[in-house]
């Protein structure tokens, strides 16, 4: 970004008309349109099958918050992940709020053609910045599952599959998660 540019602000945010979702990265502001049936389904039904579980504690250990499209302002960055999760100890309390300030602990971002460079490049940067732990990157076009774990600032990929393989993907490792849940029609 050129030195006269002007850095994005919220109020550039509140002008993203509400078809689309905005988000500022690295001082940019950036507008994608809402996403199409195979992200919004993934990111639907990865949000279910780890919400009951984890959230909610039925058929697991709980222990978590997890919300869909969280806005996280971290730093000068306005974000928002597919999905986002605190664990309970960090976040004892869901906050009264449309934005946190708090990172989470677990991102997943779902990709689209058309957000797939800013996931991997900007966003995976600024979620490292700021001490996010886990991430995970879901390609429903590929039908792709990857996954990260915060190692310094650094991100280390901890496994990456495909099609409908069942895996144990951390922070959520200890229940398994079949991959053909999120790409079923």
């Amino acid at each position: 970004m050129s030195g006269s540019r002007r850095r994005a602000t919220y109020e550039d945010l509140e002008t993203v008309p509400p078809n689309c979702v905005g988000e500022i990265v690295d001082g940019e502001l950036y507008v994608s349109p809402r996403p199409a049936s195979p992200h919004a389904r993934a990111a639907s039904r990865l949000g279910m099958l780890l919400g009951t579980p984890f959230d909610m504690g039925k058929g697991g250990p709980g222990g978590w918050i997890l919300l869909v499209e969280p806005e996280l302002h971290l730093g000068e960055d306005a974000l928002v992940p597919d999905l986002g999760g605190w664990r309970r100890e960090r976040m004892p309390e869901l906050p009264h709020t449309a934005a946190f300030t708090l990172a989470p602990d677990w991102v997943c971002e779902v990709l689209s053609p058309s957000t797939a460079v800013l996931d991997r490049e900007k966003k995976m940067k600024a979620y490292a910045r700021e001490g996010v732990g886990h991430l995970w990157l879901v390609d429903p076009l590929q039908q792709a599952l990857e996954i990260y774990r915060l190692e310094g600032r650094r991100w280390s990929q901890q496994g990456h599959w495909r099609g409908g393989t069942t895996v144990h993907a951390e922070p959520f490792a200890v229940l398994p998660l079949d991959l053909a849940t999120l790409w079923a029609r």
